[in-house]
């Protein structure tokens, strides 16, 4: 702890110095990609150390106009201390601290009870998980503090990756349209609470499942109530065709998706819907008469300062300095050009930077708390509220409270992935992008190192079970249906099948369905368990035992929705 004597030598040593011509070394640029051009480095702060060194010891004369300048620094500090801005004084570097996470910082999100945190880096978890490229971004206090790229644009390449790098965002595409349309709302120009319908000229959703399709709201379609199906949509690669809207809408070739279609009554359940997001794209073009590109453009990118993303697919064919494409080993794929096209550009086309993401989320958080014009107070924190029974807001996922509520989403193509948080309490938020299949476990160990440098996130330890009791868990179990969408919630089509089969494999237990991989538990408490190479919001499975010492069946939980399957009789189950 710095007390008033050493920070006065501090203070002393450093006019001492500079009286003998030493300087202070200037603060690294080595992550210069995160400010624009023009932009001075003058602002970027400075901190000052120096060792314990008493007063007493340094023997240097001083004459009386320089022991008045150090009485005025002494008095100076104590009107520091008393008003209480020592803080700024001696913040440190956020950069800095941010850079010492991504050396020595990730880590797992779940670990075993006694084992030690591993601090890995993020060069060494980027060569296990064969991801060539990252980009990542930080914000604090509404405010973009940290931008910078990490490994190459291309496996084999020299090309690196910096914070203006291109990747394709995927999901993440889903939130930026949801600020188009909320900064169509602001103007007055789209009612939330409207039926679709009356807006679509080119287009109308058909009745379906004996629902009128009249009752479909924006506020469905933003928050995946609206009770329409086609959960996502395949990559295109180059040479493809590529479908038009009205061609995915319908499901017509070229177009690879089913047609968007009503599976259930709006509003009584929740089903992620990048059918419903391409809707409202249509929506927004035919309400504004400009493509869906365009409007981004003006409404969010420009106001925002996104100057390199865009929703154009494909990319055209002069773009620079965007991040290729590559698969679960690492290899290029989607060649010869090197990465692929997404023609839903409201669900998943979005191709964007660190830098242009991170400003975006700084722009959320700054409307959330009344603090920057993007958006009416009132709307971002509408856009941030759980539109039930699900757990999506206008855009974004939610959960948490106090100061650990977050709004966050993911995005997954085929190889690339990607991921924004923020904190609205806080205003701190960030952004990892990457360009490789396996990025979603690289993106979690990078979450816990962010993370930690708040404080909020703890580690999950697992414990040790005996082989004879899990075996008690294993058989076959059928999911419950027709329960309501208030308890499902976001669990709502999270698994492919309604049945699958627990059994103990390497002193494990493994949850297997029919053509999906396997998930692999680990204990948290003797019925609770975890997948440890799960994502950032990983479900809990808890198996559920009845008075009668049997295990009955299972509930999977997560974000606040939850599935119930119950054991097949004839499976094994013993007290």
């Amino acid at each position: 702890m710095l007390t008033m004597a050493s920070l006065s030598a501090c203070k002393t040593r450093h006019f001492l110095l500079s009286r003998t011509r030493h300087t202070v070394p200037a603060a690294s640029t080595a992550c210069k990609t995160q400010f624009k051009p023009g932009q001075s480095t003058s602002t970027r702060k400075r901190t000052l150390s120096c060792p314990d060194l008493p007063l007493a010891r340094m023997r240097i004369p001083m004459s009386r106009k320089f022991k008045q300048g150090i009485s005025h620094i002494r008095w100076s500090l104590l009107v520091i201390l008393a008003t209480g801005f020592i803080g700024p004084v001696l913040a440190s570097d956020p950069r800095q601290e941010i850079d010492d996470a991504l050396t020595h910082g990730l880590r797992p999100a779940v670990l075993p009870l006694q084992a030690p945190l591993p601090h890995w880096s993020l060069a060494e978890r980027m060569a296990q998980h064969s991801v060539p490229g990252t980009s990542v971004a930080v914000i604090r206090d509404g405010k973009l503090v940290y931008a910078r790229g990490f490994g190459t644009r291309q496996a084999g390449s020299n090309d690196p990756v910096d914070a203006d790098t291109l990747f394709s965002v995927g999901s993440v595409s889903k939130v930026v349209t949801a600020a188009v349309t909320l900064r169509e709302v602001a103007d007055g120009k789209l009612n939330l609470d409207r039926s679709v319908n009356g807006y679509l000229h080119s287009w109308k959703i058909p009745a379906g499942a004996g629902v009128d399709p009249d009752t479909i709201s924006l506020r469905m379609l933003m928050s995946h109530t609206a009770g329409l199906g086609v959960w996502g949509f395949e990559d295109y690669q180059p040479g493809e065709t590529l479908p038009t809207l009205l061609q995915t809408l319908n499901g017509e070739s070229p177009a690879k998706n089913a047609a968007v279609r009503i599976q259930f009554p709006p509003g009584s359940r929740m089903l992620y819907s990048g059918g419903g997001v391409t809707i409202e794209q249509l929506l927004l073009q035919d309400t504004s008469g400009k493509s869906f590109a365009q409007l981004a453009d003006e409404r969010v990118f420009s106001p925002v300062g996104m100057s390199r993303s865009t929703f154009i697919n494909p990319l055209p064919a002069d773009t620079r300095n965007v991040a290729h494409a590559h698969d679960k080993k690492g290899q290029a794929t989607a060649l010869p050009r090197g990465w692929e096209s997404f023609p839903e550009q409201a669900a998943s086309g979005l191709w964007t930077s660190a830098n242009d993401l991170g400003h975006f989320v700084a722009a959320l958080l700054s409307a959330y708390r009344g603090q920057g014009p993007f958006l009416p107070q009132s709307l971002a924190i509408a856009m941030m509220t759980e539109v039930a029974p699900s757990q999506h807001g206008l855009g974004p996922r939610l959960e948490g409270e106090g100061r650990s509520r977050v709004f966050h989403h993911g995005g997954s193509n085929d190889s690339y992935r990607a991921w924004i948080e923020g904190y609205p309490a806080s205003g701190d938020g960030f952004v990892i992008l990457t360009n490789g299949a396996n990025g979603a476990r690289l993106a979690a160990e990078l979450r816990n190192a962010l993370t930690d440098l708040s404080g909020d996130n703890q580690v999950l330890r697992t414990i040790e079970l005996p082989t004879t009791t899990l075996a008690d868990f294993e058989g076959d179990y059928l999911l419950t249906p027709d329960l309501p969408g208030s308890v499902t919630g976001s669990m709502t089509g999270y698994f492919d099948h309604d049945r699958f089969r627990v059994a103990v494999a390497d002193d494990t237990l493994v949850v297997s369905q029919a053509d999906d991989n396997p998930r692999r538990l680990q204990p948290l408490t003797p019925t609770r368990f975890v997948n440890p190479a799960g994502d950032a919001s990983q479900p809990r499975f808890e198996f559920l035992r009845g008075a009668d010492g049997k295990v009955q069946g299972l509930r999977v939980q997560r974000d606040g929705g939850q599935l119930h399957f119950h054991k097949l009789q004839g499976s094994p189950s013993q007290p």
